[in-house]
């Protein structure tokens, strides 16, 4: 048998929002998103359609439509959304992936803020190139 790793070397991110906490959990049950996913303080949320995962296979890079992102100093396991409504934060502090797409989007982020431009007049999509240790 052989086994071949071959980790994601590149993501396009196609939109980037910050938002509240409360409006990105409202918004992620809404679109039955299952999980958000918690990295050096900040909450995620990411939208990948289907198709994504044919593309990265085909053309060696994964697109993820849209990441919404809000500060989130302390993790714990659930957010509860409203009474009664909870949803999972999964703590990937420790990927790869999940450190460089934070790090990604904070930097598209503070381009914007620092140039007081307007995030709509900022490329619509900006890719990231993940630089990963050999295992």
């Amino acid at each position: 048998m052989e086994v071949e790793v071959a980790p994601t070397k590149r993501i396009v991110v196609l939109g980037v929002d910050k938002r509240s906490l409360k409006d990105l959990a409202w918004c992620a049950i809404t679109y039955d998103i299952h999980r958000l996913f918690w990295v050096d303080g900040y909450v995620l949320c990411l939208e990948v359609y289907e198709k994504s995962f044919e593309q990265e296979l085909k053309k060696k890079e994964f697109p993820i439509s849209q990441v919404c992102y809000a500060s989130y100093p302390k993790y714990t396991r659930v957010y509860e959304v409203e009474k009664g409504m909870q949803i999972p934060i999964v703590n990937v502090s420790d990927m790869r992936l999940y450190k460089n797409l934070i790090k990604a989007v904070l930097e598209v982020n503070e381009k914007s803020s620092t140039n007081k431009v307007d995030s709509s007049a900022i490329t619509p999509f900006f890719t990231l190139y993940l630089v990963l240790e050999e295992l």
